[in-house]
């Protein structure tokens, strides 16, 4: 006897035998007999399960091009809201080929992840090779899973990715997979199997343990990877001369970008105004790359930049809107080479009031590439290098006329938050080196207030123009987060009033009588929560956090799709060339700003969770130490904790805090124990012993040990995740009925 099979001897015997291939002659050919016949049914049932033979027992190709009539998987819409199909397996050369999907009645209610059986023609166009008729949907969305292939003595295990879930699958397939591998697969089989559920591994993302943000990026679906035709069209342009621009190469701009910035899209200079009516005045002129020059509408560069909506900043990496050729290079505003830009001049009064703006398209060249640190450095009189020479003609000006613009902000009193950003450093081996605090200098907010300055003075353009653009719209918070506000201010000793139409004023007072306290960074953050998101939007809404009526973005076109649909707004609007608003563009620029609005919540989201990873990682090694933070969310299932020094995030699960009953009452918010009276709430001090780290997920387990100083005891704490205790219906009764950031920094 022979012995059972291999998988891979099963696919070479029907590769030879195609004709031939039933399961009894696949049984005689090996000498299968008796009960093991049922182990080898199992065996190529595995296979046609994971794709690698078809039902007829024919193994699937090598085909150079697809079957007129095949399955399909319908991936996510482009930019315009096509639906494009790509085949379910693809061993052909070279990358897979995907078909646009022409809808008809099968077609029409298709959604992303739907499986079909779809009828093929070969076409000639830009993106795919075949149009795709669906016959019928053979599955409905099919439900993905990403994680961590393992292979261990029992075989390969898929560990799920996914924060809060433990979760494991059996790897039905894995051949060439290698241990510590990020994999993209699906569950096949019956639910109600006995032992691990089975899934089907296919893709292979890459090696997880070399880069944290690989699983955000495949987790969130973020493009990373430029198609040919953009690659193309990027590598191609040439740059642009002075011809037809104003030129303003013989002012000293400069740009001013953290120590490690690859791309520097703004620039700025400053000067006093020697116009005799507008004493005490400054001009300050604020630069920015002209991208729209590069970055056309219905080219594939546009395409691909508006399916990207921004860039997406990572601690080891980032995922850019435009390819490097344009994003570090013809786009970047570098020391001493001429760029194109668009322009704007901006006239001040000696309180920093705005009182007239001029755009142009221009030509530049920065004087000087600088960081923030040295800046802060010259202007607390220690300059070095190029900021020696530069000081007190290009940076002294600079900062002269950031005091007044500060005088008017302090005037207009948008929200001051102010929030402890923390930097994640990496070893050369990717490991985390350390955590620290992001310095806030003078320099930051010089930038920031010169960018804003710039970004109204291109709304209130394009408004006074009637020019179609996007703005950056900020709403009023909703009562009910309010509320949750009032809460937590009232549990810190602190006041926000309350029956009068919110101003951003009566948030600034709350956070100056938190500031410098013990609340200081549980009052910004629970202020931060309580605030709506901001969001792109054809009309004019107006943005609440920042006090303005009318804003925009417009300052940073390599980075943010929105700021390039604004340069052609303005390029539209003044007549400078046919590289302004496209039809299309104005057309679906409701469709765009949803878009945006959306891929930067994407961003905002594998941003986080990447460096929850890294937090994860970097305090694996210390289970079962213990730290002070303060609780920063309540749920019913437990308390949600921010560690003091390093700022993560994590959970004491109800269950683990003691075996009597907790009421959740969700109007406070507030977890309080029926027996022991304790209570737990938003704002209070707690020692906690980090119980588990998992920097797969990025998830935090602690064990509650101290609340305000007092000492949990060990009666009501308890180990593990033994059962709660019984109780009565009229508990059950009693228990049932008690019920982000507006904007992001660079």
């Amino acid at each position: 006897m022979r012995g059972m099979p291999t998988k891979s001897e099963i696919m070479d015997w029907i590769a030879d035998n195609p004709d031939r291939a039933t399961k009894r002659d696949i049984a005689r050919a090996f000498g299968v007999k008796g009960a093991d016949r049922i182990h080898l049914k199992r065996i190529l049932r595995e296979l046609e399960d994971c794709g690698h033979l078809e039902r007829r027992r024919r193994l699937k190709g090598n085909p150079g091009r697809l079957p007129p009539v095949t399955v399909m998987e319908v991936r996510e819409p482009d930019a315009d809201g096509d639906l494009f199909a790509h085949p379910l397996e693809w061993k052909g050369e070279g990358p897979e080929p995907r078909a646009l999907i022409v809808h008809g009645a099968s077609g029409s209610a298709l959604e992303p992840g739907d499986r079909i059986l779809a009828r093929l023609t070969v076409v000639k166009a830009e993106g795919h090779a075949y149009e795709a008729r669906p016959i019928r949907r053979i599955a409905r969305n099919v439900r993905k899973i990403l994680g961590i292939f393992r292979d261990g003595p029992e075989g390969g295990r898929i560990r799920s990715v996914d924060k809060g879930s433990n979760r494991e699958w059996r790897a039905a397939d894995a051949s060439g997979v290698r241990d510590g591998e990020l994999v993209e697969a699906e569950p096949i089989g019956r639910n109600d199997a006995i032992g691990l559920p089975a899934a089907r591994i296919t893709a292979v993302l890459g090696d997880s343990g070399g880069s944290v943000s690989l699983i955000a990026i495949n987790q969130h679906g973020i493009p990373d990877a430029f198609g040919n035709e953009a690659i193309s069209e990027a590598e191609a342009a040439k740059p642009l001369g002075p011809g037809g621009r104003e030129d303003l190469r013989e002012l000293p701009f400069v740009t001013i970008d953290p120590t490690d910035a690859r791309d520097h899209d703004d620039a700025c200079f400053a000067t006093r105004d020697t116009d005799p009516g507008n004493p005490g005045g400054h001009i300050v002129w604020v630069a920015i790359a002209d991208v729209a020059a590069y970055v056309r509408p219905g080219t594939a560069l546009d395409a691909e930049a508006r399916r990207r909506g921004n860039s997406t900043y990572f601690a080891d990496r980032v995922v850019p809107m435009l390819p490097e050729r344009l994003s570090a290079d013809l786009c970047s505003l570098r020391e001493d080479v001429p760029r194109a830009c668009i322009a704007v001049e901006l006239k001040l009064d000696s309180r920093g009031n705005k009182l007239a703006h001029r755009f142009t398209r221009a030509v530049m060249k920065s004087a000087a590439t600088l960081s923030y640190s040295d800046v802060q450095a010259a202007r607390d009189g220690a300059p070095e290098g190029k900021c020696a020479d530069l000081a007190a003609d290009v940076i002294n000006p600079l900062f002269e006329a950031y005091l007044t613009v500060r005088r008017a902000r302090e005037r207009r009193q948008p929200l001051d938050l102010e929030l402890p950003e923390r930097v994640i450093a990496l070893s050369d081996d990717g490991g985390v080196r350390s955590v620290g605090l992001k310095q806030r200098l003078d320099a930051h907010r010089l930038i920031e207030e010169f960018m804003i300055l710039a970004n109204v003075a291109a709304a209130e353009e394009l408004f006074a123009r009637r020019c179609p653009l996007l703005y950056r719209v900020h709403e009023e918070p909703a009562p009910e987060r309010l509320d949750a506000l009032r809460e937590v201010a009232r549990a810190s000793g602190l006041t926000l009033a309350k029956g009068q139409t919110l101003l951003t004023r009566h948030l600034n007072s709350l956070l100056a009588q938190a500031k410098g306290g013990e609340f200081d960074e549980l009052v910004n953050l629970s202020t931060l929560r309580a605030m709506q998101q901001a969001y792109y939007h054809p009309e004019n809404l107006g943005h609440f956090g920042l006090a303005l009526r009318s804003y925009t973005h417009f300052t940073s076109p390599i980075r943010r799709y929105a700021d390039l649909i604004v340069h052609r707004a303005l390029i539209s609007a003044y007549g400078w060339g046919d590289d302004g608003l496209s039809p299309s563009d104005i057309e679906g620029l409701g469709v765009t700003a949803r878009h945006i609005s959306e891929t930067e919540r994407r961003s905002m989201a594998a941003e986080r969770e990447t460096n929850d990873r890294y937090l994860a990682a970097y305090l694996s090694n210390r289970v079962g130490d213990e730290f002070v933070g303060r609780i920063n969310g309540i749920q019913r299932f437990g308390a949600f904790v921010r560690l003091d020094v390093t700022g993560a995030d994590g959970l004491v699960p109800v269950r683990s805090i003691g075996r009597e009953f907790f009421v959740h009452d969700s109007g406070k918010p507030s977890l309080k124990g029926e027996e022991s009276g304790l209570e737990l709430s938003v704002g209070l001090a707690v020692r906690v012993r980090l119980s588990e780290a998992v920097p797969v997920t990025g998830g935090l387990t602690f064990e509650l040990l101290e609340v305000e100083g007092r000492t949990v005891s060990q009666r009501l704490r308890r180990h593990g995740s033994g059962g709660r205790r019984r109780r009565t219906a009229g508990k059950r009764r009693k228990a049932s009925g008690a019920g982000r950031g507006f904007e992001r920094r660079r």
